[in-house]
């Protein structure tokens, strides 16, 4: 009796655990699922009628229109190239500025070095858009407005304070007797930077590498502020422009168009690199000295 009830239990569970999967499920996948029918559904009258008319969760006809009138009526392609620049040059930078001070404050000893590694950890605990007035005073002062390499110089630096805590907590766990064996052989600190401590955190450097690269595609804060001619606007930007209901000349149509050609490489990209973000969700957790 009492093994009967038991397993009456755990079946139990098992269903509420499952239903409330399916339900999870359900949530997580009918946006997505309606945003690949609307990109594919045919324009009824303009394009902001999509709305009133409503979208079904599957196109009654299957259409390209949609992507067509987005490449010819919009600067889809300029948003495109403007955000991919910004989001490779801030991985490159990211690798060559967090790597080194991850290396300088994992490896090195300098008068100052624990002041700093307190400030850096103070800095993470306040979202960078708090600073948004000095940055974009700072931005003015210099001439950088309405420049996207400025976006560039703000995701490197305003990336620190997690990245290269991250790394630096990495390379701890790298021995420091392999330093030691270069240091006898005759090799400078910046070939030990690069020769020994980078090849060994090709992992950590992978994780942070990916997340810079993938910041700068939906951010539209930093773009909003800084950017202001329509040939330097980013992907947010631009998408913001074809879904806000606000305006008259929305179209959200060609805004579903575009979300489905952005999403679906990032969303590649990041099933290919998901091991790399659980290894680095673990491997910059040592923040010991």
């Amino acid at each position: 009796m009492n093994k009967k009830s038991f397993s009456i239990r755990r079946l139990m569970a098992s269903l509420l655990i499952y239903a409330q999967l399916l339900v999870m499920l359900a949530i997580v996948l009918y946006p997505i699922i309606w945003l690949i029918g609307a990109a594919f559904s045919p324009l009824r009258g303009a394009p902001g009628a999509a709305l009133q008319d409503g979208i079904s969760i599957l196109p009654t006809a299957f259409t390209t229109a949609n992507f067509r009138r987005l490449i010819d009526d919009h600067n889809f392609f300029v948003w495109y190239r403007n955000t991919l620049t910004i989001a490779v040059l801030t991985m490159l930078g990211t690798i060559v500025v967090h790597t080194f001070m991850g290396f300088v404050f994992a490896r090195l000893q300098f008068r100052g070095r624990k002041m700093g590694l307190f400030v850096i950890m103070i800095l993470q605990m306040f979202p960078s858009f708090l600073a948004l007035t000095a940055i974009w005073v700072i931005f003015l002062t210099f001439g950088l407005l309405d420049n996207i390499y400025a976006l560039v110089l703000l995701y490197v630096t305003g990336g620190i304070p997690f990245s290269m805590w991250l790394v630096r907590g990495y390379m701890l766990n790298i021995p420091k007797s392999l330093d030691e064996a270069a240091y006898l052989d005759g090799a400078n600190k910046i070939q030990v930077f690069t020769k020994v401590i980078f090849p060994l955190s090709k992992p950590i450097i992978a994780f942070i590498a990916f997340n810079s690269f993938m910041a700068p595609w939906m951010d539209w804060i930093f773009p909003n502020m800084v950017l202001r001619s329509a040939e330097n606007r980013t992907l947010a930007l631009g998408l913001f422009e074809l879904a806000d209901v606000a305006s008259h000349s929305y179209d959200i149509t060609a805004f579903t168009a575009a979300a489905l050609i952005v999403g679906l490489p990032i969303a590649i990209i990041y099933f290919a690199g998901q091991r790399y973000l659980l290894m680095g969700l673990t491997a910059g957790a040592n923040k010991g000295e």
